[in-house]
């Protein structure tokens, strides 16, 4: 690759193919390669735009006659959480969560694996292997951060490590926000709600690391998958316009957002 292709992204665009979120649709998108050394730059650029990080990719949807697909971000400093969502970190009391470098561990493959096995038997990462896993985790040039959450143990206190692996987030850090690439959690614990309790929890860093953002990938209005992204408020959308804040399920404000 030279080095005006590192410099100047190019963008592509890929064939249509079924829509994983609403039945009858095709969905493409549009993307580009995140290398050298201003792809920590470009991810944020990009990440305000809409775009999404997978691996050493960056893309959006780019569907025709449909812009169902609209990128969420939560603001950091404003939420407060619900009585449920207090209800969430409650029952998460005994969780510790330990930021590390982006390095994949054969224990957070076993999690991994026992996830995709109970919730996306059929979707498309079901037959990722441990190296398609190692993949994920380490094929970024950009600021990648792994968050385990784990039971606290008896000298978690003093260490700030706890004991058994529940949950995993793969996160980048931007220079406004914290955006959840991937996240995953052991299927036994689902009575803990951790889907839930890892966006709390990144919220919460990102207002000790002076963040003003979220960012959560995208909603759809209407995709059961996707309800649960309304829920975290305020929070802001990208429409046309620029970012719209909304205060309110339903609610959608007229004024874009800086």
């Amino acid at each position: 690759m030279t080095q005006h292709s590192r410099d100047t992204p190019q963008f592509y665009l890929t064939a249509p193919s079924p829509c994983p979120y609403l039945p009858g649709r095709h969905e493409r998108k549009v993307f580009t390669h995140l290398v050298g050394d201003r792809a920590g730059d470009l991810n944020d650029l990009l990440t305000h735009g809409g775009f999404r990080r997978s691996q050493s990719i960056a893309y959006r949807p780019a569907c025709d006659q449909c812009r169902a697909c609209v990128s969420v971000r939560v603001v950091a400093n404003e939420f407060r959480p619900s009585r449920n969502f207090r209800k969430v970190l409650a029952r998460n009391a005994d969780i510790v969560g330990e930021q590390r470098s982006a390095v994949p561990t054969s224990e957070q493959y076993s999690v991994f694996r026992a996830y995709l096995d109970a919730r996306h038997r059929h979707g498309g990462m079901a037959d990722m292997t441990v190296l398609d896993y190692a993949m994920m985790v380490e094929d970024s040039h950009v600021e990648t951060r792994i968050i385990e959450y784990r039971k606290r143990g008896p000298d978690s206190g003093i260490t700030g490590r706890g004991e058994e692996l529940i949950a995993v987030a793969l996160t980048d850090v931007l220079s406004d926000g914290l955006s959840m690439v991937y996240s995953f959690f052991d299927p036994s614990q689902v009575s803990r709600s951790m889907g839930t309790f890892m966006i709390l929890d990144h919220i919460a860093r990102a207002r000790r690391q002076g963040l003003p953002y979220v960012y959560l990938g995208y909603w759809i209005e209407g995709s059961k998958k996707m309800d649960y992204k309304a829920r975290f408020l305020p929070q802001q959308r990208l429409a046309p316009s620029g970012w719209l804040r909304i205060d309110a399920q339903g609610d959608m404000a007229s004024e874009p957002q800086d």
